[in-house]
Protein backbone atom coordinates (compact mmCIF):
# COMPACT_ATOMS: atom_id res chain seq x y z
CA UNK A 1 0.00 0.00 0.00
CA UNK A 2 0.72 3.63 -0.55
CA UNK A 3 0.25 6.63 1.53
CA UNK A 4 -2.68 7.77 -0.85
CA UNK A 5 -4.38 4.59 -0.15
CA UNK A 6 -3.83 4.27 3.39
CA UNK A 7 -6.37 2.17 5.59
CA UNK A 8 -9.15 5.01 7.48
CA UNK A 9 -9.66 4.86 10.55
CA UNK A 10 -12.15 2.08 11.29
CA UNK A 11 -12.11 -0.80 8.52
CA UNK A 12 -13.65 -4.25 8.76
CA UNK A 13 -11.52 -6.71 9.99
CA UNK A 14 -11.85 -10.62 9.75
CA UNK A 15 -10.47 -12.44 12.93
CA UNK A 16 -8.82 -16.46 12.62
CA UNK A 17 -8.46 -17.94 15.82
CA UNK A 18 -5.45 -20.54 15.28
CA UNK A 19 -6.45 -23.96 16.86
CA UNK A 20 -4.92 -26.37 14.24
CA UNK A 21 -1.41 -27.20 15.81
CA UNK A 22 -1.08 -31.08 17.59
CA UNK A 23 -0.57 -29.49 21.35
CA UNK A 24 2.38 -31.73 21.88
CA UNK A 25 3.23 -29.97 25.49
CA UNK A 26 -0.16 -30.29 26.68
CA UNK A 27 -0.58 -34.35 26.03
CA UNK A 28 -1.52 -33.59 22.41
CA UNK A 29 -5.06 -32.31 23.85
CA UNK A 30 -7.18 -29.84 21.53
CA UNK A 31 -5.81 -26.60 23.43
CA UNK A 32 -9.12 -24.94 22.50
CA UNK A 33 -10.87 -27.33 24.34
CA UNK A 34 -8.80 -27.07 27.39
CA UNK A 35 -10.74 -25.73 30.26
CA UNK A 36 -9.55 -22.55 32.42
CA UNK A 37 -11.90 -20.94 34.86
CA UNK A 38 -14.86 -23.26 34.23
CA UNK A 39 -14.84 -21.86 30.25
CA UNK A 40 -12.70 -23.48 27.19
CA UNK A 41 -9.43 -21.43 26.20
CA UNK A 42 -11.47 -20.95 22.74
CA UNK A 43 -14.29 -19.77 24.69
CA UNK A 44 -12.13 -16.87 26.69
CA UNK A 45 -10.43 -15.78 23.18
CA UNK A 46 -13.67 -15.21 21.34
CA UNK A 47 -15.18 -13.47 24.38
CA UNK A 48 -12.08 -10.61 24.03
CA UNK A 49 -12.23 -10.90 20.26
CA UNK A 50 -15.77 -10.74 18.42
CA UNK A 51 -16.24 -7.16 20.06
CA UNK A 52 -13.09 -5.78 18.01
CA UNK A 53 -13.98 -7.68 14.77
CA UNK A 54 -16.78 -7.88 11.95
CA UNK A 55 -15.73 -11.51 11.22
CA UNK A 56 -14.92 -14.44 13.04
CA UNK A 57 -13.19 -17.57 11.54
CA UNK A 58 -11.26 -20.74 13.68
CA UNK A 59 -8.67 -22.74 11.86
CA UNK A 60 -8.81 -25.78 13.20
CA UNK A 61 -7.59 -29.92 12.01
CA UNK A 62 -9.59 -31.51 14.24
CA UNK A 63 -12.98 -31.28 16.90
CA UNK A 64 -14.64 -29.39 13.80
CA UNK A 65 -17.97 -30.46 14.50
CA UNK A 66 -17.24 -28.36 18.04
CA UNK A 67 -16.09 -25.36 16.94
CA UNK A 68 -18.13 -24.95 14.55
CA UNK A 69 -21.03 -24.63 17.28
CA UNK A 70 -18.77 -21.38 18.13
CA UNK A 71 -17.64 -19.91 14.70
CA UNK A 72 -17.25 -21.14 10.91
CA UNK A 73 -14.15 -23.31 10.98
CA UNK A 74 -11.58 -23.27 8.15
CA UNK A 75 -9.30 -26.59 8.14
CA UNK A 76 -5.21 -26.54 6.57
CA UNK A 77 -4.72 -27.35 2.71
CA UNK A 78 -1.80 -29.37 4.31
CA UNK A 79 -1.80 -32.43 5.87
CA UNK A 80 0.44 -33.04 9.14
CA UNK A 81 -0.34 -29.89 10.76
CA UNK A 82 2.02 -27.70 9.22
CA UNK A 83 2.06 -25.08 11.73
CA UNK A 84 0.80 -21.47 12.28
CA UNK A 85 1.97 -20.00 8.39
CA UNK A 86 -0.53 -22.84 7.47
CA UNK A 87 -3.41 -21.58 9.38
CA UNK A 88 -2.68 -17.98 7.96
CA UNK A 89 -2.97 -18.70 4.35
CA UNK A 90 -6.21 -20.69 5.43
CA UNK A 91 -7.63 -17.46 6.89
CA UNK A 92 -6.31 -15.02 4.12
CA UNK A 93 -7.85 -17.71 1.90
CA UNK A 94 -11.56 -17.72 3.65
CA UNK A 95 -12.28 -14.22 5.37
CA UNK A 96 -14.46 -11.85 3.72
CA UNK A 97 -12.21 -8.70 4.37
CA UNK A 98 -9.00 -7.46 3.42
CA UNK A 99 -7.82 -7.07 6.63
CA UNK A 100 -7.32 -10.00 8.72
CA UNK A 101 -6.05 -10.52 12.37
CA UNK A 102 -4.74 -14.14 13.59
CA UNK A 103 -4.46 -14.89 17.70
CA UNK A 104 -4.18 -18.32 19.18
CA UNK A 105 -6.55 -20.11 20.62
CA UNK A 106 -4.38 -20.52 24.03
CA UNK A 107 -4.44 -16.58 25.27
CA UNK A 108 -6.95 -15.75 27.39
CA UNK A 109 -5.66 -12.51 28.20
CA UNK A 110 -5.81 -11.24 24.81
CA UNK A 111 -5.82 -7.61 24.58
CA UNK A 112 -9.12 -5.70 24.68
CA UNK A 113 -8.36 -2.46 22.56
CA UNK A 114 -6.06 -4.85 20.26
CA UNK A 115 -7.72 -3.72 16.89
CA UNK A 116 -7.42 -0.03 18.92
CA UNK A 117 -3.74 -0.10 18.45
CA UNK A 118 -3.51 -2.05 15.17
CA UNK A 119 -5.42 0.94 14.11
CA UNK A 120 -3.28 3.22 14.93
CA UNK A 121 -0.38 1.84 13.90
CA UNK A 122 -1.31 1.38 10.11
CA UNK A 123 -2.96 5.36 10.30
CA UNK A 124 1.20 6.34 11.35
CA UNK A 125 2.77 3.85 8.89
CA UNK A 126 0.32 3.61 5.55
CA UNK A 127 2.97 1.55 3.83
CA UNK A 128 2.30 -1.98 6.21
CA UNK A 129 1.63 -4.65 4.54
CA UNK A 130 1.17 -6.54 8.46
CA UNK A 131 1.15 -5.31 11.84
CA UNK A 132 2.95 -7.28 14.95
CA UNK A 133 1.89 -7.34 18.71
CA UNK A 134 5.53 -6.87 20.56
CA UNK A 135 5.30 -8.06 24.62
CA UNK A 136 8.32 -5.38 25.56
CA UNK A 137 10.76 -8.53 24.88
CA UNK A 138 9.85 -10.44 22.02
CA UNK A 139 7.67 -10.04 19.03
CA UNK A 140 4.15 -12.25 19.28
CA UNK A 141 4.31 -13.07 15.54
CA UNK A 142 0.85 -15.42 16.37
CA UNK A 143 -0.58 -11.98 16.82
CA UNK A 144 -0.84 -10.26 13.75
CA UNK A 145 -3.07 -8.17 11.53
CA UNK A 146 -2.13 -9.33 7.40
CA UNK A 147 -3.45 -7.86 4.51
CA UNK A 148 -5.01 -10.79 1.91
CA UNK A 149 -2.62 -9.02 -0.90
CA UNK A 150 0.22 -11.06 1.49
CA UNK A 151 -1.32 -14.33 0.57
CA UNK A 152 0.65 -15.15 -2.62
CA UNK A 153 3.84 -14.73 -1.10
CA UNK A 154 2.55 -16.62 1.64
CA UNK A 155 1.76 -19.22 -0.75
CA UNK A 156 4.67 -19.33 -2.21
CA UNK A 157 7.15 -19.55 1.28
CA UNK A 158 5.08 -22.36 2.25
CA UNK A 159 5.76 -24.30 -1.16
CA UNK A 160 9.80 -23.71 -0.60
CA UNK A 161 9.20 -25.12 2.93
CA UNK A 162 9.44 -22.11 4.97
CA UNK A 163 7.27 -23.09 8.22
CA UNK A 164 9.06 -19.85 10.45
CA UNK A 165 6.65 -17.07 10.91
CA UNK A 166 9.46 -14.61 11.89
CA UNK A 167 11.04 -15.16 8.42
CA UNK A 168 8.67 -14.97 6.43
CA UNK A 169 7.13 -11.60 7.95
CA UNK A 170 11.03 -10.12 7.48
CA UNK A 171 10.06 -10.16 3.91
CA UNK A 172 7.45 -7.76 4.64
CA UNK A 173 6.68 -4.40 5.85
CA UNK A 174 5.59 -4.83 9.09
CA UNK A 175 4.80 -2.70 11.90
CA UNK A 176 5.20 -3.10 15.55
CA UNK A 177 3.01 -2.62 18.43
CA UNK A 178 4.59 -2.42 21.76
CA UNK A 179 2.16 -4.20 24.44
CA UNK A 180 4.52 -3.81 27.28
CA UNK A 181 2.05 -1.98 29.81
CA UNK A 182 0.13 -5.52 29.70
CA UNK A 183 2.51 -7.94 30.51
CA UNK A 184 0.04 -10.83 30.41
CA UNK A 185 -1.33 -10.19 27.17
CA UNK A 186 -0.05 -12.82 25.36
CA UNK A 187 0.61 -15.54 28.20
CA UNK A 188 0.55 -18.73 25.83
CA UNK A 189 -0.34 -21.77 28.03
CA UNK A 190 1.36 -24.91 26.73
CA UNK A 191 1.52 -27.18 28.91
CA UNK A 192 -0.86 -28.22 31.80
CA UNK A 193 1.51 -26.58 34.45
CA UNK A 194 1.32 -23.40 32.58
CA UNK A 195 -2.28 -23.67 33.03
CA UNK A 196 -2.23 -24.95 36.55
CA UNK A 197 -0.54 -21.52 37.19
CA UNK A 198 -2.33 -19.40 35.19
CA UNK A 199 -5.81 -20.22 36.67
CA UNK A 200 -4.21 -19.81 40.48
CA UNK A 201 -2.88 -16.60 39.92
CA UNK A 202 -6.84 -15.87 38.52
CA UNK A 203 -8.09 -17.19 41.40
CA UNK A 204 -6.12 -15.06 43.79
CA UNK A 205 -6.68 -12.06 41.68
CA UNK A 206 -10.35 -12.96 41.87
CA UNK A 207 -10.37 -11.80 37.94
CA UNK A 208 -11.77 -14.48 35.21
CA UNK A 209 -9.32 -14.32 31.45
CA UNK A 210 -12.05 -13.21 29.85
CA UNK A 211 -12.36 -9.60 32.05
CA UNK A 212 -10.80 -6.51 31.51
CA UNK A 213 -7.34 -5.81 33.40
CA UNK A 214 -6.93 -2.88 34.94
Amino acid sequence: MTPDTAPPTHFPVSAVILAGGRATRMGGDDKGWVPLAGQPLIQHVLARLRPQVDEVLINANRSEGRYRDLAPVICDEFADFQGPLAGMLAGLKAARHDWVLFVPCDGPGLPLDLMHRFRAALAAEPDAELVVAHDGSHLQPVVALLHKSLLPSLRHALAEGERKIACWFGRHRMAVVHFADAPDAFINLNSPSELTEYEARLQASGQGASEETP
